[in-house]
């Protein structure tokens, strides 16, 4: 029983450094994070694109009570919107990766073209009078998150006419990326998002001297840079959007699923339909500051850093490697008759503890898979030398050296398996257990205890 408190004492003991070793990977990961964050910022942030959104400027009369000096009446400008009829958007993504040390961050060119067409305004429905309509100051906006990006000089083509588009911070509108609740792996906690709004772009006056220069139908080129993610805004009543790139890794976000996808070993290709009653904003409008939320979706394309990810999830086993490892000794101490001392346990403790540094830094270098197995065959061999000098025999050493392959083996079959972890976890355990139970099915636990018998 003293030996049992005593290891019991040891791996508590242990547990210390194994948070400590858990918040070094929080660390490095935050690190990594910030490395890529940075290095994608210079060249250009993530871009979500919405529009092209038609603004008719018209004037109105307003009536101003000023008190005393009596009621006045002004007249003033303001705006409506119009969204597209139809919007098609065929992208091409080419990504590229930047590095920074050790860690790397990936950033894409993309050319768009963008197709859209315009119903005449129905300014009947918004009660605006037709000749209070600015025809001539008509113009075109399109929201683009981060202008960094624009790497050429985007082309309007309303029609045969080709109009020129100038910058602007302030486009009337605004875009709000939809708040999402995300499960942080890392972490294990449930994290609720929401970007910023973002209200700049680019804006494209239109030639129209009256009604009849009418014309709705607008084509865009434009090459855009952009990092980890692309994303829209579903603007039309009819949205169809094509993306593809040569990326084995993407991930479609946002709030719809594409229609159809296509991922192979060195490229994909992705396309979605979004109609105009799957998303929470009407089809006009007037004033400024109205914000399109909640319908973005789009392609997210990051490197997949997981070994920091995999190393949290592996660490969290530390204490049962830990545990096991122990009771395995300790059955060759009852059965084997052989005394192991408190410090060699520490020792071993440790080795399971440092083994988990040496995982980190291996998988920053050779990627989590192969430093797991370096990591794993380094560790066994070290404890097993050292196991040598108190087991004693070959045999006992090479079956300790055994069971703790079958350890680091298990709980890698587990982190690769995440779906079926918990499955794989409980029967792997259950198998332990039992096959503790069977070795230890003859062990005289009170043999050396006396029964007294009173006459």
């Amino acid at each position: 029983m003293i030996k049992l408190f005593s290891i019991g004492f040891l791996v508590l003991i242990l547990l210390i450094p194994s948070s400590w070793i858990q918040d070094l990977i929080y660390e490095r990961q935050t690190r990594a994070n910030l490395v890529m964050n940075e290095v994608a910022d210079k060249w250009s942030g993530s871009q979500t694109l919405s529009g092209p959104i038609l603004v008719m400027p018209f004037k109105r009369h307003e009536t101003i009570d000023r008190g005393k000096d009596g009621i006045e009446h002004v007249e003033v400008i303001d705006k409506a919107f119009f969204l597209p009829e139809a919007l098609n958007i065929i992208g091409e993504v080419k990504p590229e990766t930047l590095y920074r040390g050790i860690f790397d961050a990936v950033v894409y060119n993309s050319s768009l073209q963008v197709k859209s067409t315009f119903n005449k305004p129905d300014f009947k429905r918004l009660n605006i009078p037709s000749d209070m309509v600015l025809w001539n100051e008509a113009y075109m906006v399109f929201g683009i998150t981060d202008l960094r990006g624009i790497s050429d000089n985007p082309t309007f083509m309303v029609g045969n006419e080709k109009i020129t588009a100038e910058p602007s911070n302030n486009i009337g509108v605004s875009v709000k990326k939809s708040a999402r609740n995300s499960y942080n792996e890392t972490t294990g906690n449930v994290e609720y998002l929401n970007d910023a709004s973002m209200a700049t772009g680019i804006t494209a006056k239109l030639n129209w001297e009256n009604e009849n220069s009418f014309n709705g139908d607008l084509a865009m080129k434009l090459n855009l840079k952009g990092s980890e993610r692309l994303d829209f805004i579903p603007g039309g009543k009819t949205t169809e959007v094509q993306i593809s790139g040569p990326w084995k890794d993407p991930s479609f976000d946002g709030e719809f699923t594409p229609a159809s996808r296509e991922i192979t070993e060195n490229s994909f290709k992705a396309a979605w339909k979004v109609l105009h009653f799957n998303r929470p904003f009407s089809q006009q409008w007037i004033g400024d500051n109205q914000t399109l939320s909640a319908a973005d979706f789009g392609v997210k394309l990051l490197i997949p850093v997981d070994q920091y990810q995999k190393s949290i999830r592996t660490s969290k086993y530390g204490i049962l490697v830990i545990l096991l490892t122990f009771i395995a000794l300790l059955l060759v101490e009852i059965t084997q008759k052989i005394r192991i001392h408190p410090f060699q346990y520490i020792l071993i403790g440790a080795a399971l503890t440092i083994y988990y540094t040496l995982l980190l830094s291996l998988s920053e270098h050779l990627g989590y898979d192969i430093a797991y197995v370096i990591a794993s065959l380094a560790t066994v061999a070290l404890i097993s030398m050292y196991a040598k000098t108190f087991l004693h025999t070959t045999g006992l050493t090479l079956l300790f050296a055994f069971l703790l392959l079958i350890f680091y083996t298990f709980i890698f079959v587990i982190i690769l398996q995440q779906d079926f972890s918990l499955l794989l976890g409980s029967i792997g355990l259950f198998i332990i257990i039992g096959m503790l139970m069977y070795f230890s099915r003859k062990v005289k636990w009170y043999a050396n205890d006396k029964v007294v018998t009173r006459a």
